[in-house]
């Protein structure tokens, strides 16, 4: 199924929840749904390496 295009809270929650409903674990879920985010213009800073 398709990801949501946009930017709100509510598109990366259902994003999440597809993307978990495929059986993807919850971080590389979470990764996938933030990255369609920033792709629809969210400013979204991406997780800083140590």
């Amino acid at each position: 199924m398709p990801l949501n295009k946009g930017k709100s809270r509510e598109a990366i929650s259902k994003n999440i929840k597809t993307e978990m409903k495929e059986g993807k674990p919850q971080k590389q879920a979470v990764a996938i749904a933030l990255n369609q985010a920033r792709k629809s213009g969210a400013k979204i800073p991406k997780k800083a390496k140590h």
